[in-house]
């Protein structure tokens, strides 16, 4: 066997050696993520499908983040968890940073067969990952928010509109808003199953001065930032002192 000859055959030993480690970890992975999977629950499991009973936890905005990038996951979350609350919308792409792609129509819950969920002053357009937001938000900030605070649950929810073709704060040279592209929802106030009524501004109040209804519209942000990208409310800045700005983009900006 000459020089070359030997040369080529270590180099083939060598590359037949690094294809048996790398082989060998993806199957020690494979293992310990079974391991993972039989023994941890799965909302801590980056991996693991979202759920709408998952509670809040460290890889939940990233599961979150993640239905952007998957419109087909984020579409069997919506089937999967609540058909009755949806109406699939057709795709409207258009050339001017508007488009509607995998959206859904918004509905309120009918309480039928132990439906869970609110009413809305009126059904709104919501891209999938807005929608999936949202139901999170109802399902573990919402609900726990107004036991908590005001002793009542939360009936119907009052907003004014999701989507809308305009840039930031309407401004020409601004980029396009969420909106835009119905990746949020501006939210004015609530309802409770007792009669009252909770609205912004009129019931945020400063932290020393606040109230029941003043502390529940804090715990709503709060709990808002747990499931939205993007939360913006009256201390932001005066566009926003009537409305909370539930969005989808980003993770935890919350203002």
């Amino acid at each position: 066997m000459n020089g070359l000859q030997h040369k080529q055959r270590r180099k083939g030993m060598g590359l037949t050696l690094i294809c048996l480690v790398v082989i060998g970890l993806g199957v020690a992975i494979q293992r310990d993520i079974i391991v993972l999977d039989r023994w941890i629950p799965a909302h801590y499991l980056p991996w693991a499908p979202l759920q709408l009973e998952d509670p809040p936890g460290m890889v939940t905005g990233w599961k979150l983040s993640r239905l952007n990038e998957n419109p087909a996951a984020c579409r069997a979350f919506l089937e999967r968890e609540a058909p009755q609350r949806v109406s699939f919308l057709p795709d409207r792409p258009s050339n001017n940073g508007c488009d509607l792609i995998n959206s859904v129509r918004m509905h309120s819950a009918s309480g039928a067969s132990g439906e869970q969920g609110v009413r809305f002053n009126q059904s709104f357009i919501a891209s999938c990952p807005l929608a999936v937001s949202w139901l999170r938000f109802e399902r573990h900030g919402l609900k726990s928010a107004a036991q908590e605070v005001m002793g009542s649950e939360v009936t119907q929810v009052s907003h004014v509109g999701s989507y809308a073709c305009r840039n930031i704060y309407g401004r020409e040279n601004a980029r396009r808003s969420e909106h835009a592209t119905a990746d949020a929802l501006d939210v004015t106030g609530f309802t409770l199953a007792d009669g009252r009524q909770i609205r912004l501004p009129r019931d945020w109040t400063a932290p020393e001065d606040e109230d029941a209804p003043g502390r529940f519209l804090r715990a709503v942000q709060d709990a808002a930032c747990e499931s939205f990208g993007t939360v913006l409310g009256p201390d932001y800045n005066a566009a926003h002192r009537d409305h909370f700005h539930l969005g989808t983009r980003g993770w935890r900006f919350c203002r």
